[in-house]
């Protein structure tokens, strides 16, 4: 029987410092947390979420050899996740602050470490094989001394290796040919509705998921998540598919996006179509923010409780 497909993560795992807050200070201003923890973050929510709905999963990416990193290894080994490099020597695994006001909104401030500093040589000794899915996400792409490194490997990714792009909030400042490359080799295209208008040049959700199924490699599918709402779903020749969402209280939706594509990406490795996927993961994301915390995806098991009395879309409904 062959394997089942693994994810292959690239991406930065980073330190979560999450400070909860009745609201953002003004510019200046100061605000007491109500609460603050410190927990793995990043790319770990995606692994952690993927891994857990039973796929295979390699963290791929850099990692430094302080407290911090020390945090990211002992959670991505708890989780099942390999660890494919040994630690940088003499640099920590970077950090980010993570302000969650009352509305459950989340405001981030990010410090870089150990993973930014992932080389081509690395990259190259992973060897994703044909049926894998390979992860990156935007922050990989800004201008930096490893950028084209990452450039160079998605490049060279064997046909048959499904490529999963995040272009997380900083899609706007991806140089213009970087992004156009990477989405030129991506198979599933996974951003949020502000991301998505940046990137399209439209506010209009369902314009701008079919202008992004035209930018991305044949064949590919776009998941653009649009919070409570849902996600579309999006093909090239087909019109954008509406998977409504799941109707929760929500406390803290940080990671939420992370949990959406790591349960799309382990269904669609299990065999799901699409539509079917993004059901499932509109239904861990809706979990997900019912927690505290960025690394809230839920089991396969209570994912598939959450869902037995719910029935799947139709995958025919177009978006209106």
């Amino acid at each position: 029987m062959a394997a089942p497909p693994r994810l292959f993560h690239v991406g930065g795992v980073i330190a979560d410092v999450v400070l909860e807050v009745d609201a953002l200070p003004e510019p200046g201003g100061d605000a007491l947390a109500t609460s603050s923890r410190t927990l793995p973050g990043g790319g770990f929510n995606v692994m952690a979420a993927a891994a857990r709905s039973g796929m295979p999963v390699v963290y791929g990416g850099a990692h430094g050899t302080g407290p911090y990193g020390d945090m990211a290894r002992e959670a991505l080994r708890a989780e099942g996740v390999a660890v494919a490099h040994p630690p940088k020597p003499g640099l920590d695994t970077g950090f980010c602050v993570a302000l969650v006001d009352a509305s459950a909104e989340r405001t981030f401030v990010t410090s870089l470490g150990a993973e930014s500093e992932l080389t081509l040589g690395e990259l190259r000794a992973l060897r994703p094989a044909p049926g894998d899915f390979a992860y990156a996400v935007g922050y990989s792409l800004l201008p930096a001394p490893h950028a084209a490194d990452l450039l160079t490997w998605i490049a060279g990714l064997p046909p048959e290796v499904r490529l999963v792009f995040d272009p997380a909030p900083v899609v706007g400042e991806i140089p213009g040919d970087a992004l156009a490359a990477v989405l030129a080799r991506t198979d599933v295209l996974s951003l949020n509705a502000r991301e998505a208008a940046a990137a399209a040049g439209t506010g209009d959700a369902e314009r701008a998921a079919a202008l992004l199924t035209g930018r991305i490699r044949a064949g590919g599918t776009v998941v653009l998540r649009d919070a409570a709402a849902g996600c579309l779903v999006a093909e090239e020749g087909s019109a954008p598919v509406r998977v409504p969402g799941f109707p929760v209280r929500a406390v803290d939706t940080n990671g939420a996006g992370d949990a959406h594509v790591g349960v799309f990406t382990a269904a669609l490795a299990g065999g799901l179509d699409p539509v079917r996927a993004a059901h499932r993961a509109n239904a861990a994301a809706a979990v997900s923010v019912t927690r505290r915390g960025p690394g809230t995806a839920p089991g396969a098991a209570e994912l598939d409780r959450f869902l037995a009395d719910r029935t799947a879309p139709d995958r025919t409904a177009p978006a209106r």
